[in-house]
């Protein structure tokens, strides 16, 4: 059974809840939105989002450690104390595999078929998915290392995950570990019990929701390799595909400023 963690900011340190709360309704539909039914969900948040949508597998947990400031460090460890408080309390649910889910991204139908497949792997990092930018008519294809830029991107085998016994004191290092997803690939390899790439696109990384902590705008990879020259950008723009109705159905993608959602 593949369980999935969502940590949802505090309404507190958000510019817009009613936003947030979109976002993830979005994001959590297209969770629950899996073709096998052996999965559960939970949310770890401050407040429980004022959100419609309603399904059996999820549990929210709501905790009152303290908000954290508005600097990116303070946000990106709350978000890691969380996604460790999940995992925690999803033992309950004797999953085989676990996976953290940013609460504004759009992931696979697949996934949890999938992952009931294969039992006893040591888990996968999604290598290949989709980035969108809010709004836009296209969608850009990342090949390799989308597990560098998305933060839902690694399904780990429950065991081995190092949890702790007493959920009640705070691990600073640990909120760091879990919040970090561009090493979790690099870090389970040393321990000798590698991931492998996910065999297909597995998560849709949304971007230009003003929400992100991480990457707020498309436009930032090309700001970041302006010094690549003209073969590298022809390269990206090659990437760029329309946004196809089938792309949509499979990750559960809708425009949320719209009523027509799937």
């Amino acid at each position: 059974m593949l369980l999935f963690v969502i940590p949802l900011k505090s309404a507190k340190v958000s510019k817009s809840w009613e936003l947030v709360c979109k976002l993830f309704e979005r994001t959590v539909k297209s969770v629950c939105s899996q073709t096998s039914n052996d999965f559960r969900v939970i949310v770890v948040c401050h407040e429980k989002p004022e959100i419609e949508f309603n399904h059996p597998h999820i549990t929210y947990i709501e905790v009152d450690f303290p908000i954290p400031e508005q600097d990116f460090k303070s946000k990106s460890l709350d978000k890691g104390r969380k996604i460790l408080w999940g995992l925690f309390y999803g033992r309950q649910f004797k999953p085989s595999h676990t996976m953290v889910v940013d609460a504004d991204d759009c992931i696979s139908k697949h996934l949890a078929a999938f992952v009931n497949q294969n039992p006893q792997i040591n888990g996968w990092f999604v290598n290949k998915g989709y980035v969108y930018q809010a709004g836009s008519k296209f969608i850009y294809l990342r090949r390799k290392a989308f597990n560098k830029l998305c933060g839902s991107c690694n399904i780990i085998r429950y065991d081995l995950h190092d949890l702790p016994e007493d959920i009640s004191q705070d691990y600073p290092e640990l909120n760091r570990y879990y919040d970090n997803h561009r090493d979790v690939e690099d870090k389970m390899a040393q321990r000798i019990t590698p991931l492998q790439a996910l065999p297909f696109f597995g998560a849709l990384y949304i971007v230009g929701n003003q929400e992100n902590i991480y990457l707020q705008d498309s436009s930032l990879f090309l700001d970041k390799n302006k010094d690549k020259g003209i073969l590298w950008k022809i390269k990206y723009f090659l990437n760029f595909r329309l946004l196809t109705k089938s792309i949509r159905e499979e990750f559960g993608l809708y425009d949320i400023t719209r009523c027509d959602r799937i």
